[in-house]
């Protein structure tokens, strides 16, 4: 019973010192993305991105802790992602990146999702044999 007490103090010291971490910054905002051009500049993707139901193309402005992460270095046309951010004059400036399977994608990026991956195996699929 002491070393519950115990663990539950420390646990409440380690909080009230560094203070609880929200999920998301004030200015953070959940926004989905479809690549929509093969990357050629890891720090600058062009992509569908929908924010808040409204869908617009932007380029996804990435900092350093994002580009060294292996989910963006993969990064090709036509995956869908989860991100979090803040939206800027230049695009939108990723903090958290998640990839999705494309049904988890809100409806008025799911279309797109599709269409671009039937162009992307139609392309593909003549070089298959």
């Amino acid at each position: 019973m002491r070393a519950i007490i115990a663990i539950g103090c420390l646990l409440a010291s380690i909080l009230s010192v560094t203070g609880p971490r929200p999920s998301l910054a004030e200015d953070d905002l959940v926004a989905f993305a479809v690549v929509s051009e093969q990357p050629k500049d890891r720090s600058r993707i062009a992509a569908k991105v929908a924010i808040q139901g409204t869908v617009s193309d932007m380029k996804l402005l990435a900092p350093d802790h994002i580009l060294s992460n292996l989910i963006w270095k993969k990064l090709e046309i036509c995956h869908a992602m989860k991100l979090e951010g803040r939206q800027v004059p230049e695009g939108f400036r990723v903090s958290s990146v998640r990839v999705i399977e494309g049904a988890m994608l809100p409806m008025v990026l799911q279309g797109y999702a599709g269409d671009c991956l039937l162009r992307k195996a139609l392309e593909i699929a003549p070089f298959v044999d």
